[in-house]
């Protein structure tokens, strides 16, 4: 997974505008207490609360499929779309 990084351009990009690109797409999440997820953005808002579908929790061990979530943004530590 390959972290998304604001830094790499001379322009930075603002954390929404990725959202927006990322809408409807796959996307992969670090979460504060170490969980990827992966998932098709559905929804967020300017807290970055995000709703996405078709979700999976991926470990080393295994794959669990969890459905529809809605996530705090404030757990979300980076954001990759695949």
């Amino acid at each position: 997974m390959q972290p998304f990084n604001a830094y790499e351009s001379d322009k930075m990009v603002m954390p929404l505008a990725l959202m927006e690109k990322t809408l409807n797409k796959k996307v992969t999440l670090l979460l504060k207490d170490n969980r990827v997820l992966e998932g098709k953005l559905t929804g967020y808002d300017e807290y970055m609360n995000m709703v996405l579908e078709e979700t999976e929790e991926r470990t080393a061990e295994q794959t669990r499929r969890l459905g529809v979530v809605i996530l705090r943004g404030n757990n979300v530590v980076s954001i990759a779309p695949l």
